[in-house]
């Protein structure tokens, strides 16, 4: 348990019992194909990806309406593959209108809870229900298929209902962070000629409000396509919920009156019935998400609807072990692909979603494990950096709550440091319940490497890749490497649910992941693999730092930091050095006070186990950490902070006012 190094030999901290064994849908899918072993079912999956493919969909009960002509065309290269040819497929008749007149009609399809208390459950066909009506409104109001429409809401069930009526009518969705400034709103609706917006008045975060509808309204008039803004009245601060809000702009519309348009629609025009669903093909645009720009200028990925959601809902079942009536919860953002991923894949499973909306630590500490508890979550994902947060609360909050629901933690979107992996598995989890490790990415629809529940877990690592994704890790010759050995990670075989581009920019798609070899996807991670086959990833590879002629990753230098008692967070970038070239820094957050000696400790924590020339050059102390609204450190804005140069995009920062501090402590 102790070793804080990430690439050392790593201990297995869990392996499945044979009642998880013979309960886990990976293995009903084994059944399915024959394979008697995960070894065996992965490569089949890499070696005949059609068939692997067409398996997947007969689990999903994925079903279209003309079948597919071809499933796979690769006549426009690896980079531009065409899936489900000719095929009619509209993915919201798969997550809602399926499941009538079975047992799942009367099951939670959501369960809310907001930070002010405010709770909220809708069953399957009250949700139906409620898209429908949406879907009404929207048609009332001149919206339709092909139309981009935005939704800036918080995770609540409104922005379930919004999600999949702008599918039902064959629009696209554009989700953008609840969070926003006004620019970076304008840009993305502006970027796709935006219909339409659904906001909401405002929303709470650690008791303090915050106000959605004044930075909507300001984005809005900077975007003139936008004809209608759906509003909902989350906070009553528009007025008496229920009493229609009075708005200067006559575009906006109070969502409760938006969804009563039904009842005028219903006898209009034939089509316009309530249970109508727009007719879409397989590979018509489903949703268009944005990037957080760490790495520049936001990218704003297409995804179709045999994309995304058949493999959010692939590696939902096969990795977090979701089915029909299983309660997962993830804390999220519908601006995160991690939002769209838990609606489009858990309702496609049949599953019911938990949501919590709110700070997850407020108004007291165990606010998280209170939720679980209370709505009986099996599934839970969470962040290292949540985890890391709630391990310096104390040990014995999670001990206060019945969380004997809870089988599996799941987390993404950034690597663990040893550490807070283990608090989380021997604190929370009794040391009982594995911790599903899942990379990938916006472009992927989800996972490359993700655990799952037949393989054995070490800790920080992946046990295998995703099913279906042919991963390896390359040199600069495009070479495959041998066992701990670092290099790029990649993917040599197309999948259902890769990016169909970026939105109207396929040269820089392209370029972006396609151009060093040919018809092999570079992912931008750094990654190993170690004697047994176990995964690791060490950071972007734009991140990676080349001090003294070695190159080192920054995760390495920043595990062993959180190692230390008094570190919270730490963060390592590289700046020019005329002695080893490139030098690091290290930015910790801490959990007390500085000790007046703690820099040497760190620095000499670091030398111990890495060598003396890879020690930090210099160790800062800052009470924040410049991250996205999905927790990743944003170290080139650290960078550029620290050297007083231009940091780019900043749109997608959370808090802002840490680049400030950062650049003081650089003088």
């Amino acid at each position: 348990m102790n070793d804080t190094n990430l690439l050392g030999n790593q201990p297995i901290a869990w392996t499945p019992t044979q009642e998880v064994i013979e309960r886990a849908q990976l293995t009903r899918f084994m059944k399915q194909v024959g394979a008697n072993s995960f070894d065996e079912l992965y490569q089949f999956s890499i070696n005949n990806v059609e068939r692997f493919t067409e398996e997947v969909l007969k689990f999903l009960d994925i079903r279209f309406n003309p079948p597919y002509e071809k499933l796979l065309d690769l006549s426009d290269g690896a980079a531009f593959p065409q899936w489900c040819v000719g095929a009619g497929l509209n993915i919201v008749s798969h997550c809602v209108d399926r499941w009538m007149g079975t047992e799942i009609e009367n099951q939670p399809a959501i369960i809310w809870e907001g930070e002010e208390g405010a709770k909220w459950h809708w069953t399957y066909e009250e949700l139906l229900e409620q898209v429908e009506n949406c879907a009404c409104g929207l048609r009332y109001n001149g919206l339709s298929k092909g139309d981009a429409i935005a939704i800036h809401l918080p995770m609540m069930p409104q922005t379930i209902v919004a999600l999949l009526a702008i599918n039902r009518i064959g629009a696209i969705a554009v989700p953008v962070f609840s969070g926003y400034g006004v620019e970076a709103i304008a840009s993305r609706i502006n970027a796709v000629s935006a219909k339409a917006l659904f906001t909401c008045d405002g929303f709470p975060r650690r008791g303090k409000f915050f106000n959605a509808f004044e930075v909507a309204t300001e984005a809005v008039a900077k975007c003139p396509t936008i004809e209608k803004v759906i509003c909902v009245n989350r906070m009553g601060s528009l007025g008496s919920i229920g009493t229609k809000p009075t708005f200067e702009d006559n575009r906006f519309e109070d969502w409760v009156y938006f969804m009563s348009f039904d009842y005028a629609v219903k006898g209009a025009v034939g089509w316009h019935t309530l249970g109508y669903v727009e007719e879409t093909l397989a590979e018509d645009p489903l949703i268009i998400l944005y990037t957080s720009g760490t790495t520049g200028k936001p990218k704003g990925i297409a995804h179709t609807h045999c994309s995304f959601p058949i493999k959010a809902a692939q590696d939902m079942a096969f990795g977090t072990d979701v089915g029909k009536g299983t309660r997962i919860s993830w804390i999220t953002d519908i601006g995160w692909m991690m939002g769209p991923w838990l609606i489009y894949g858990a309702l496609i499973n049949g599953a019911t979603i938990c949501i919590y909306d709110g700070a997850p630590d407020y108004p007291e500490a165990d606010r998280m494990w209170e939720f679980c508890a209370k709505h009986k979550v099996e599934i839970l994902g969470i962040s290292p950096t949540l985890v890391r947060a709630l391990a310096t609360k104390g040990d014995d909050l999670p001990e206060k709550h019945d969380l004997s629901s809870l089988r599996a933690f799941a987390s993404t979107g950034e690597p663990w440091n040893p550490a807070p992996w283990w608090w989380l598995f021997e604190k929370v989890g009794n040391s009982k319940l594995p911790i599903i490790n899942y990379s990938g990415g916006t472009e992927i629809s989800g996972g490359i490497l993700m655990g799952n529940p037949l393989l054995p877990q070490k800790p920080c690592s992946f046990p295998a890749p995703c099913p279906g994704i042919d991963a390896d890790i390359l040199d600069d010759k495009g070479e495959s490497v041998g066992a701990n050995q670092v290099g790029e990670l990649a993917i040599k075989n197309p999948w259902i649910g890769m990016a169909r581009g970026f939105w109207q920019e396929r040269e820089r798609y392209f370029e972006t992941y396609w151009s060093r070899f040919e018809n092999i996807w570079i992912h931008g991670d750094w990654a190993m693999r170690d004697a047994d086959g176990h995964w690791f990833i060490l950071g972007r590879s734009d991140d990676t730092l080349k001090v003294a002629g070695k190159r080192v990753g920054p995760a390495e230098v920043e595990s062993l930091l959180v190692a230390h008692s008094s570190v919270a967070e730490a963060a390592v970038i590289g700046v020019p050095d005329e002695m080893k070239g490139t030098a690091m820094v290290a930015f910790c957050v801490l959990k007390g006070k500085a000790t007046d000696n703690l820099e040497v400790e760190l620095k000499n924590l670091v030398a111990k186990d890495m060598g003396k020339p890879l020690a930090p050059s210099r160790i800062l102390f800052v009470s924040a950490l410049p991250k996205t609204r999905n927790a990743k450190v944003m170290r080139r804005v650290i960078r550029a902070a620290f050297l007083g140069d231009d940091a780019g995009d900043l749109s997608a920062l959370e808090n802002p006012n840490a680049i400030e501090e950062i650049r003081q402590a650089a003088t």
